[in-house]
């Protein structure tokens, strides 16, 4: 089994208030939830309103399939224009 972990920072220069941000991170969870089928949450930055936090996982039985699909998860919230990626961490663990 390996489980694969992505921890991403965002910077949200549009939103003005929480209840912004949460909708922004709301509708961004919910597209990576629906098209790559992983686990998705917001993990830190929670009483930031323009920094957020956002961790994914994904399990599987090959480390290169994990890998592979993280980098696409990374390239999709990159060109979902939800906001800058300030910092990214990837960390792939075999059991």
């Amino acid at each position: 089994m390996v489980v694969g972990v992505l921890r991403i920072e965002l910077r949200i220069p549009q939103a003005h208030s929480l209840k912004e941000k949460r909708g922004v991170l709301k509708r961004a969870i919910n597209r990576i939830r629906s098209e790559y089928n992983v686990s998705v949450a917001e993990v830190g930055k929670n009483d930031l309103w323009q920094s957020a936090e956002i961790g994914i996982t994904v399990i599987g039985n090959q480390g290169d399939f994990v890998n592979s699909c993280l980098d696409q998860i990374l390239d999709f919230v990159e060109n979902l224009g939800v906001g800058e990626i300030v910092d990214q961490e990837m960390e792939i663990v075999h059991f």
